[in-house]
């Protein structure tokens, strides 16, 4: 068995549970450290008329206070360099909670209480908060929208024998980290910086913290060792802070720490985007669509981040596992007074599917049948195998995977119990539903297509891996460690995985998209090749055999009839002059994509998986429990089986969580009143399914070039969690007889979800209300 194929546990896991896992907070604080604090627009929108920081220079403990006019550089943390994102706003604010100054001082405490002290004078613009303010004043868009266009989507619909039609508005989500927002710098020789970061990142505090220093950046070195979570919410977010840091730093000659406040890092970071999606949809006799034509509206926030990528993926992923003949989908990326909206586990594609979801249920209640059965009649197939972005599906497997869950959850003989006991009980409804994923593993921008690594072998016998992926928890540097001791046939406990540096792996791309194992363990494997043929063709010389009697056997090589332990092959391979370090490199072959045009082959390969849950709602409330819930999900041939079930209960739970309890809300003046765990709720142990099965789907072969024909594993699960929502849905129409859909928004708070059993209540009071000929005049019912 090799070191692939055992449940390794986390490389860190009793560093985590005994607190010797060291983070930012926790590195040694350098003599000298001085800490750095924001000060917050209190308005959402406004022109800034003055400033006045006297109380803020003198309150105690105080070094001074850093505003745009202190920047050398450009004063633009955009992730693009599209100038749409200042550090301290200058002139405007754009949202409430957007730094316009930053204070230094001797110690936290003071530069927190200082922040508080300074006079700004705003006169008030009108605040765009939300997606129905921003289409009302003109619809302004923070980037190109994409559409997506395959056949004769209006054509179809006109001509369609059925039609269904209908809006969706779909939340977002705060990141909620365990490990805030934190950032460390330290001041160096010319100018130069050196930033310790929680970001998932580096590249681009690197770059961003360059730009606004004015320095190359070979004068930024950015280092990550592990975070306490990321989620996305660590992909762009975090170079405010490390470059905010790095300016202090620089001004001030000393180490900087800058930490924020909980309440304070939710104010001023960006969330999962919200969407309105409004939708037709032609379907025949038997529910199979025919066309599909749907509009995505994002709140996008004040600037662009990463707004482009995330509508594009949900318009990549508005058809989920089916497939639409003739299809024709836009969007509009919405300018507001709010936050900019970033990176979030799923990157769009949970939106996409949310909505995909809702027009089969609209099609299954109109036609009175079981969702799962008109899901099942539009996945994809033979013959029907082409995307809306017009790529091929080269692995479908969603037949066999449906079937077995179908079979493993007992669905069917449970949903026939669901309906006696709806029948039976006045208040209490039940719902179940079965839900299939598709997502797309691969980087839209094909640059970012990239891995690289720095593998190093010491004389004796010790191995350091760099990689450019970072770890947050999700076990990538174990998984790295394993597959570098699968490819040299040598044990986990030689290897070594190094914090990852931006001057170790130059230009690495996000750990993000669910592609850090993919990327950064193919690269792994280039490297680990590279050593194996140098010791390889080494042995064969010294040992005066041909190369093919040269094998590599568990901590040891073969030449011939010699077996040569691990230590002792490196130590003679030293001494003959061989080299013993490799860069390693890996780009995504095959992906390609036009965006203008939207066609092409965005991703390497599709994963797939599918959950069964079953809820109990209390229809006098809306309060409701998820009794149970199976999931089978695709990893390809997983590298390890323990992290890959851990991350797919961990996603499922998230996405559950994004879907039922997750609020945020914005008040009229532009103010996030959700920002703290007494008003905003993750979920908790208490909301975990009673019967909580997950299996993988182990005879998944993944035919992609990946590492080890492994599969991505962080994203999808995340999509997992629609089962809920649909089976919240099934307990709603189960008010009216299931013979209007829910039309249930998210996230489906038990608030939602009784006003969605009132709404259909009246809908079937009006539907049961006819004319009485006798009162036709006065229009009286009976």
């Amino acid at each position: 068995m090799s070191e692939r194929d055992e449940v390794v546990p986390h490389e860190s896991a009793h560093k985590h549970v005994t607190g010797f896992a060291e983070y930012i907070d926790d590195i040694a604080e350098p003599a000298g450290l001085l800490h750095a604090y924001l000060g917050l627009s209190t308005e959402a929108h406004g022109e800034i008329v003055g400033t006045d920081f006297s109380a803020v220079l003198a309150a105690p403990g105080v070094v001074g206070v850093l505003t745009a006019a202190d920047i050398p550089g450009q004063n633009d943390m955009s992730p693009a360099g599209l100038n749409d994102d200042p550090l301290f706003a200058e002139g405007r604010v754009s949202y409430h909670g957007q730094p316009v100054f930053a204070v230094v001082a001797t110690n936290r405490e003071a530069a927190r209480r200082a922040s508080r002290l300074a006079r700004i004078e705003y006169a008030p613009l009108l605040p765009l908060i939300d997606v129905a303010g921003a289409r009302t004043n003109g619809g302004k868009e923070v980037g190109p929208s994409m559409r997506l266009v395959r056949g004769d989507a209006a054509g179809s619909l006109k001509d369609a024998s059925n039609q269904v039609s209908g809006s969706i508005t779909i939340g977002g989500q705060e990141h909620f980290y365990l490990e805030g927002q934190v950032a460390m710098a330290l001041p160096g020789e010319d100018g130069q910086v050196t930033i310790y970061s929680a970001t998932q990142h580096p590249g681009d505090v690197q770059e961003v913290t360059a730009r606004i220093l004015g320095l190359a950046s070979n004068g930024v070195r950015v280092e990550v060792r592990r975070m306490g979570g990321g989620f996305g919410g660590k992909e762009t977010q975090p170079t405010l802070f490390g470059a905010v840091a790095a300016l202090a730093a620089r001004k001030f000659r000393r180490a900087i720490k800058l930490r924020p406040d909980r309440d304070d890092d939710i104010i001023i970071t960006g969330k999962r985007h919200d969407f309105v999606v409004d939708y037709e949809v032609g379907h025949d006799g038997e529910g199979r669509i025919e066309a599909v034509k749907a509009m995505y509206r994002a709140r996008c926030g004040h600037s662009t981040d990463c707004s482009i990528g995330v509508t594009d993926r949900a318009l990549m992923h508005a058809d989920n596992a089916y497939y639409y003949p003739h299809v024709e989908l836009g969007a509009q990326l919405l300018r507001t007074n709010t936050v900019s909206n970033t990176a979030f586990r799923g990157y769009g594609g949970p939106q996409g599917m949310v909505a995909a979801e809702r027009w089969i249920e609209d099609v299954a209640y109109a036609l009175g049948e079981d969702p799962l059965e008109i899901r099942k009649r539009n996945l994809y197939g033979p013959g029907r195998n082409t995307t809306p972005y017009h790529q091929e599906l080269p692995d479908n497997i969603l037949d066999r995977l449906i079937a077995k869950l179908e079979a493993s959850s007992d669905y069917q003989r449970r949903r026939a119990e669901v309906l006696r006991r709806n029948r039976d009980s006045e208040f209490i409804k039940y719902g179940i539903a079965l839900v299939p994923v598709k997502y797309g593993i691969s980087y839209s921008k094909t640059a970012m297509n990239q891995g690289g690594v720095l593998l190093t072998i010491y004389r004796d016998g010790s191995v350091h891996l760099n990689h450019g992926g970072t770890e947050m928890g999700q076990g990538l540097h174990t998984k790295m460690a394993q597959v570098l001791a699968a490819e040299l046939k040598i044990s986990l406990d030689r290897i070594r995985v190094s914090a990852t540096s931006t001057d170790k792996v130059p230009n690495a791309s996000p750990t993000s998209g669910s592609l850090g194992a993919d990327l950064n363990g193919m690269a792994t494997v280039d490297a680990a090749r590279q050593i194996r043929e140098r010791l390889a063709a080494f042995a064969a010389e010294a040992c005066g055999v041909p190369l093919e009697a040269v094998s590599f056997e568990p901590d040891a090589l073969r030449a011939g009839e010699a077996v040569v332990p691990w230590p002792e092959l490196i130590h003679k391979a030293y001494l003959a002059r061989v080299q013993l370090h490799a860069a390693g490199f890996y780009k995504t072959p095959g992906v390609h994509w036009d965006r203008k045009a939207g066609r092409g082959n965005p991703y390497l390969y599709f994963t797939y998986g599918a959950s069964c849950s079953e809820v109990a709602v209390d229809t006098l409330t809306g309060e409701y429990r998820v009794l149970r819930t199976d999931i089978l999900q695709d990893v390809g041939h997983s590298i390890n089986p323990a992290i890959d079930i851990g991350q797919i209960e961990g996603g499922f739970v998230q996405g559950m969580g994004w879907l039922t309890t997750e609020e945020l809300w914005w008040d009229r003046q532009g103010r996030l009143r959700t920002h703290a765990p007494s008003t905003y709720k993750i979920p908790v142990a208490s909301d975990l399914p009673r019967i909580f099965n997950v299996e993988i789907a182990e005879w998944s072969v993944n035919k992609a070039p990946t590492v080890h024909r492994s599969k991505a594993v962080g994203e999808p699960p995340i999509m997992l969690a629609l089962s809920v929502f649909s089976a919240l849905g099934m307990a709603v129409a189960s008010v009216g007889d299931y013979k209007m859909a829910p039309r249930l928004d998210a996230p489906a708070t038990p608030e939602r979800v009784l006003m969605a059993i009132e709404r259909l209540r009246e809908r079937m009071s009006d539907t049961n209300s006819v004319v009485s000929p006798a009162s036709e005049e006065t229009g009286e019912t009976v």
